[in-house]
């Protein structure tokens, strides 16, 4: 049986790796893995139907975020984008994300975020929905 570097991961998503994305060291620049993170994040969000905030209501607010760089990437190549949940608090949950290249089929990068609820009409955190959770959950096959 193989196993798949984003095994684990229940949403992925797959992006092309464009000549823009690269920089002077002919490689893509460290703010793309970023938007990368970042579009596999919201694709997360869509899943469990977090999207709130431009109604004034409860809504994902980003707290923090990290990427370990392990291989450099160039164009031309595709990039699937994995997210998962790891964790759940009272008003919070931790994600991890992996960029792993079509091409090669390893890992580019490992990156993690933290990503708290935020009731955008009082201006303040608040507790996570429980039907966000409860979708979080379902979607990944398991309590967190």
């Amino acid at each position: 049986m193989t196993t798949s570097p984003l095994d684990g991961f229940p949403v992925v998503i797959e992006v092309p790796v464009a000549w823009g994305d690269m920089d002077a060291y002919a490689h893509v620049n460290n703010t793309v893995y970023f938007r990368w993170f970042e579009s596999a994040r919201i694709a997360y969000f869509d899943r469990v139907a977090f999207r709130g905030g431009s109604d004034g209501g409860v809504g994902p607010i980003l707290h923090s975020t990290h990427c370990r760089f392990r291989r450099p990437l160039d164009y031309p190549d595709r990039v699937r984008v994995g997210a998962r949940v790891t964790e759940m608090g009272l008003d919070r949950f931790t994600m991890e994300y992996r960029a792993v290249s079509a091409t090669h089929e390893l890992i580019a990068a490992d990156g993690s975020g933290i990503v708290v609820a935020f009731d955008y009409g009082a201006g303040q955190k608040a507790t996570l929905p429980a039907d966000v959770r409860a979708a979080i959950e379902t979607l990944e096959g398991r309590r967190v």
